[in-house]
C-alpha cells in the first residue's frame, strides 16, 4: 500500500514539474531568460508541495484507478483548482517577501497541463488493467447479458463487466418492476419491461446470461424472479446480498453463482449474541460428534463467543483433528482438547466427565442415515439411545448446567430405526431433566443442505459423473436449512432453555426432491431429461413421503425469537423407559442378527407407539424376547 502511494506520488511530481517545465519554455519560445532560471526549480517545488497537500487532504491517493470514474475524476479537478489557488496564493505571498521573485501570469497554465497529465496517468493505468486482466470467472461462450435491476447496483454491474473479467457477457438491455422507468435508457441500454418480460426477452434478445442485481430485494421477491428466470434457458448469475455485503463475506461487485441456498429462499437468522456471550462467555463446553457436519459448525460458532474452554469429543480422529487445527488457526488463544472416545463406552464418557467437568454438553453425535441404520438397528440403538443415556448421566452426575441434545424432525411419528431412537433419546433426556438439576432440552430440526450423506451431495456426484440422477419418488418433501443456519438457532435455543422442552426450529417451506434435483442440473448448465436422466427408483425402508416437526399432541409454544418454537412432547413411565432400555441393551449385546432386528424394532413400538416401522414377525423371535424382558425385570 505504501510503495503504491509512494510509486503515484513520485509520478504525479514528474508530471508537475514537466508541466511547469514545460510552460516556461512556451512562454519564452524555449529560450528561457538568464533571470528566471533560478526561479523555475521553486516555481517547480511550489507546484508539487502544493499539489501532494490538497492531495494526501482529499485522499486523492486512496482511491484505486482501476475503477476511475465521473468522481474520481471530479475529485483530481478540485484537487487541481484548489492547487492553482494556492500556488497563486504563495507565489503572491513570495512576491511580496522577496521582489524580484515575480513570475509570468502565463505560469499558472501549467494547471491544465497537470490536470491532463494526472488523469491520464490514471486512465492509462485503467485501460493496462482492463487490456490484461483475463483471469476469474470464465465461460465457455459468450452471449447476450440481461440486468434485472436498473438502479445503482444495475449500473455498478455493468460498468464491471465492461472493464473486468466478466467480457465474455455483453449486456444488451435491463429489466426493473419501476414502472417510470420504462422504455428509458441507462448507460446507453434499454430498460425493456418488468420482470414478468424476462422469458420473452430472453427469447427477443438471444440473451445468454441473466445477472440479477437486486442486493436489497426482500427474500419473495428474489425468490419470484429466479423462478421466473428459470423458465429460461439463460444461465443465472447473482449480486451478493447486502447482507453478505454487511458481512463483508463477498465484495459488493462480485457476481456469483445461483447457489442452492437461493433456491430456498431461507431469511437470515437473527440471534441474540449479547445474551449468548452473557451465558456462554465463562463455560466449559463439552461437543459430542464434533467433527461430523452439525458438530463441527458448533465448534466454529461456539468459539467465536470465546468460552473458558472447549472440548471436542468424537470417534473418528481424522475428522477431529480437522476441526482441532481449524479452530486453533482462527483462535489461537482459544483453549481446546481434542478427545477420542465412543459414547457408548460408558466408562470412558464418565472419565471424560470426572477430568474435565463441562459445564455445557451439545450433543451431536448419532448415526443419522435411515436406509443403513434399517440395516444396522443394532448399531442404531447403541449409538443413538444407549450412547445418548451415557453422555446423559454423566451430565447429570458431574453437574453440568444444561444439555442439548440435537434431535431430528424424523423423531415425530417415526418410521424409520433412525427416526424412532431419535425419538427415544428425546425422552431419555425429558426423563433425566425430571431428577436432575442439570437442565436438558432437545432441538429438533431437517434436512441440512450440504451435511454428509444428504441428498444434494448425492445429486452433485451423479451429476459430475453424467447421471442419472436418482430420487426415491416424485412426490416426496423435505424441509431444508443450512447448516450455520441451523447451528445458530441449535446456540440460541440452548440459552433460551428451561427444562423439558423440544425447540423446534422454522424450516420454512417443504421443497419437492424431484424439483431440487432438476434445479441442480440446471445450476450445473445442464437441461434435466436431456443432458443428464432423473431416474425415479421408489422408496426405500424407513423413509417417508414427507416430515412432520411435531405431532398434533404436542402443540407449540412461541418463544421470543420467532423462528424457534417449544413443543411438550408426552412422557413416558420412568419404569417403561427403564425396563425397554434394558432390554434393548442387553439386547445389543446378546446380538445375533435376524432375530435382533425383529426384537428391536417391537421394542421400539412399544415404547413409541407412533412408530409404524414395525410389523410382527416370527413366534420364537417374541418367546425370546418375553425371557430378556423377564430377567431385565427381575434386575430392576
Amino acid at each position: 500500500m505504501k510503495m503504491r502511494i509512494v510509486r503515484l506520488v513520485m509520478l504525479d511530481a514528474g508530471i508537475i514539474a514537466a508541466s511547469v517545465w514545460l510552460v516556461f519554455l512556451l512562454r519564452f519560445d524555449f529560450q528561457i531568460p538568464e533571470m528566471y532560471v533560478w526561479m523555475l526549480p521553486w516555481a517547480i517545488l511550489i507546484h508539487i508541495a502544493v499539489y501532494a497537500a490538497f492531495s494526501f487532504g482529499f485522499k486523492v491517493y486512496n482511491n484505486i484507478w482501476r475503477y476511475t470514474g465521473m468522481r474520481e475524476l471530479l475529485q483530481l479537478l478540485k484537487v487541481s483548482v484548489l492547487t492553482l489557488v494556492g500556488v497563486i496564493a504563495v507565489n503572491v505571498s513570495t512576491h511580496v517577501v522577496i521582489p524580484s521573485y515575480r513570475l509570468p501570469i502565463s505560469i499558472y497554465f501549467a494547471a491544465g497541463y497537470v490536470f491532463l497529465g494526472i488523469v491520464g496517468l490514471r486512465m492509462v493505468k485503467r485501460l493496462l488493467n482492463d487490456g490484461f486482466e483475463t483471469t476469474g470467472v470464465k465461460d465457455a461462450f459468450e452471449g447476450n447479458l440481461l440486468i434485472v435491476g436498473a438502479g445503482k447496483a444495475g449500473i455498478l454491474v455493468t460498468k464491471d463487466i465492461k472493464h473486468s473479467r466478466f467480457k465474455f457477457m455483453h449486456p444488451v438491455a435491463f429489466i426493473d418492476d419501476d414502472a417510470s422507468k420504462q422504455k428509458l435508457e441507462v448507460m446507453g441500454l434499454p430498460i425493456v419491461g418488468n420482470r414478468n418480460f424476462i422469458p420473452e426477452a430472453v427469447k427477443q434478445l438471444d440473451i445468454a446470461f441473466i445477472i440479477i442485481a437486486l442486493p436489497t430485494a426482500p427474500h419473495n421477491d428474489l425468490m419470484e424472479i429466479i423462478e421466473i428466470c428459470k423458465s429460461t434457458k439463460a444461465q443465472i448469475k447473482l449480486m451478493p446480498s447486502m447482507t453478505e455485503i454487511l458481512d463483508g463475506k463477498m465484495a459488493v461487485n462480485r457476481i456469483r453463482e445461483v447457489s442452492v441456498n437461493d433456491l430456498l429462499g431461507r431469511t437470515p437468522v437473527e440471534i441474540n449474541t449479547e445474551e449468548i456471550r452473557e451465558n456462554l462467555g465463562s463455560e466449559c463446553i463439552l461437543i459430542t460428534g464434533a467433527g461430523g457436519s452439525i458438530g463441527s459448525e458448533l465448534c466454529r460458532q461456539l468459539a467465536a463467543y470465546r468460552p473458558k474452554e472447549m472440548l471436542l469429543l468424537g470417534h473418528g480422529e481424522n475428522s477431529i483433528y480437522l476441526i482441532e487445527q481449524e479452530l486453533r488457526q482462527l483462535y489461537p488463544d482459544q483453549k481446546i482438547q481434542p478427545i477420542i472416545a465412543d459414547i457408548q463406552d460408558v466408562s470412558r464418557i464418565d472419565s471424560v466427565f470426572q477430568n474435565f467437568r463441562p459445564t455445557i454438553v451439545y450433543h451431536a453425535a448419532a448415526h443419522k442415515h435411515v436406509p443403513l441404520m434399517e440395516m444396522n438397528p443394532v448399531e442404531a440403538v447403541k449409538n443413538n439411545v444407549i450412547g445418548t443415556r451415557n453422555v446423559a448421566e454423566a451430565s447429570a452426575k458431574y453437574g453440568a448446567k444444561r444439555f442439548i441434545l440435537i434431535s431430528s424432525d424424523k423423531a415425530v411419528n417415526p418410521t424409520s430405526v433412525m427416526g424412532a431412537t431419535k425419538r427415544a433419546a428425546e425422552m431419555i433426556i425429558n426423563d433425566q431433566n425430571s431428577s436432575s438439576k442439570t437442565v436438558f432440552a432437545a432441538v429438533r430440526f431437517g434436512n441440512v443442505l450440504g451435511s454428509r450423506g444428504s441428498v444434494i451431495p448425492l445429486f452433485k456426484r451423479q451429476i459430475e459423473s453424467g447421471g442419472p440422477v436418482t430420487v426415491t419418488h416424485m412426490d416426496m418433501v423435505r424441509y431444508f436449512m443450512t447448516i450455520p443456519e441451523a447451528v445458530q438457532l441449535v446456540i440460541q435455543a440452548s440459552v433460551l432453555a428451561q427444562g423439558g422442552e423440544v425447540f423446534v426450529l422454522d424450516m420454512g417451506k417443504p421443497v419437492r426432491i424431484y424439483d431440487l434435483a432438476r434445479d441442480l442440473i440446471r445450476l450445473s448448465g445442464l437441461e434435466p431429461d436431456k443432458d443428464i436422466p432423473i431416474v425415479v427408483t421408489g422408496i426405500r425402508p424407513g423413509e417417508k413421503l414427507f416430515e412432520e416437526l411435531l405431532t398434533e399432541e404436542e402443540g407449540l409454544m412461541v418463544t421470543n425469537n420467532y423462528r424457534i418454537m417449544i413443543s411438550r412432547p408426552q412422557s413416558v413411565s420412568r419404569s417403561e423407559l427403564n425396563l425397554v432400555l434394558g432390554v434393548l441393551e442387553n439386547l445389543c449385546k446378546r446380538y445375533e442378527f435376524v432375530p435382533s432386528s425383529y426384537q428391536i424394532k417391537k421394542l421400539l413400538k412399544q415404547l413409541i407407539p407412533s412408530y409404524s416401522g414395525f410389523q410382527e414377525e416370527p413366534q420364537v423371535a417374541t418367546h425370546e424376547l418375553e425371557r430378556i424382558k423377564s430377567e431385565v425385570h427381575a434386575g430392576i
